[in-house]
């Protein structure tokens, strides 16, 4: 059907749902609709013939105008979320649209900009963060419903449990879930990384030891078995426990006895022992780098976490939480990810799982002052190669690498003036003179 050439575009702009307004060239507002109006709190007679800056007040009026840069750069923009503050002072998240305005020539006049707002799925994403929460675990699909279902039985059992998944899928989280689900919640939840420790002292960790059991053992020393007492432990990498060790632990877990180093009566600790691996298990057995009987021991009940890939759906209530909890701690008012850094996000296979995630987005938070997290705050390594920054050589690396690399590009941001660099990052002169003066300046 034809465009009815009797209805003028003005009565079509008035009745579409999204805000929409209009700049000439000097970024004067010459239209302003009933939708920019009730999204905005500001009359259409007060808005005509402002500057777009002093009506539109938004996070992106800083420098980074929408209309701008398409009119100078001839392109469009497609649902970029950022955040205006209303005439009453509140803030609103809107999503926005804008692109030039040419006459018949052409030649380009002005700006156009729509804007919708956002609030409704905000509070949709804030109701769905308090629906999707198992104790700490943030989720809602189905590989992790399936777990959800069975936690609480598992917990309630005091079986040894293996927790098996890839690095960064979250397995003490889930240890601390069993923990706090089970009749031991009111007693101590002990954590050991078994991989990170050397064998004797990883011994001495576990068990403990007597006065006189070693050079500069002046006093007895309880092991984290004998603090647990009433309580979980958490061996994480358990496929790292050197064989020596194994044989230890597989005597506490039949008897719930242990001798610590140089004791010689045994000490009994009521502990239930949830164990973790990003190892296979049976792998191992086969090669004899681990117990069989301590691999049937621990493999009494086996939760298989499962990868951040097949958890996509979980990715923005994953970035929801995460972002809660960076604007706690920094006191920033960083309101969610744009459209377009979502997309990435999405498109990323993020190896390092749910930590992963979490690191990137520690990184984008140092980085983005307020309002949404946009794509040119995201880590180099998730963009396409045609998209990275000049002079980009990527983001790998440690999360101590990236938090030096964000220190010193903020205070080439701000013509080296640190204290600036310090508000923008939200960290004391102290903390960004220590990130400066760290090594790896040519990362």
């Amino acid at each position: 059907m034809p465009f009815p050439r009797d209805l003028p575009l003005e009565a079509v702009f008035a009745s579409i749902a999204d805000g929409l307004f209009t700049v000439d060239a000097e970024w004067n507002v010459t239209y302003f609709n009933e939708a920019a109006e009730r999204i905005t709190g500001i009359s259409q007679a007060d808005a005509l013939g402002r500057k777009c800056w002093d009506v539109f007040r938004s996070s992106l009026c800083d420098g980074q105008c929408a209309v701008k840069s398409c009119i100078r750069k001839g392109g469009r923009i497609v649902n970029k979320s950022i955040f205006i503050v209303r005439s009453d002072g509140t803030t609103l998240p809107i999503s926005i649209s804008a692109s030039p305005l040419k006459n018949k020539d052409g030649v380009v006049v002005g700006g156009v900009e729509t804007f919708r707002d956002l609030t409704d799925i905000h509070v949709s994403r804030q109701q769905a963060k308090d629906i999707y929460r198992f104790e700490n675990i943030v989720g809602r699909s189905q590989a992790l419903d399936k777990i959800f279902r069975i936690l609480p039985q598992i917990s309630q059992s005091e079986a040894t449990t293996l927790l098996l998944g890839q690095s960064g899928t979250g397995k003490e989280l889930f240890a601390r879930a069993i923990h706090s689900l089970s009749a031991r919640k009111d007693g101590p939840f002990v954590a050991v990384n078994c991989g990170a420790l050397p064998d004797t002292l990883l011994e001495s960790e576990l068990f403990g030891y007597k006065a006189g059991a070693f050079t500069d053992a002046r006093t007895d020393k309880p092991g984290r078995f004998e603090l647990a007492d009433g309580g979980t432990v958490f061996l994480d990498e358990i496929g790292d426990m050197p064989q020596n060790l194994q044989v230890k632990l597989l005597r506490f877990l039949q008897e719930k006895t242990f001798e610590p180093l140089g004791g010689v009566t045994p000490v009994r600790a009521d502990v239930r022992v949830v164990a973790a691996t990003n190892r296979n298990l049976e792998d191992a057995v086969a090669e004899g780098s681990f117990r069989q009987d301590l691999f049937y021991r621990l493999n009494v009940v086996t939760l298989t976490l499962p990868p951040l890939t097949e958890r996509q759906e979980d990715l923005p209530l994953l970035i929801d939480h995460f972002l809660a909890e960076f604007n706690a701690l920094r006191n920033k008012a960083i309101l969610g990810v744009s459209e377009d850094a979502m997309h990435v996000l999405m498109r990323h296979d993020f190896p390092g799982n749910v930590r992963e995630l979490e690191n990137i987005l520690e990184y984008a938070f140092i980085l983005c002052p307020d309002g949404f997290i946009q794509v040119e705050h995201l880590p180099e390594y998730l963009l396409p190669k045609a998209g990275r920054r000049a002079g980009s050589a990527g983001l790998s690396g440690t999360m101590d690498a990236i938090k030096r690399r964000a220190a010193r590009q903020a205070v080439r941001r701000n013509n080296g003036r640190r204290m600036a660099a310090c508000r923008e990052l939200g960290i004391t002169k102290d903390t960004l003179r220590r990130l400066l003066a760290e090594p790896g300046k040519g990362e």
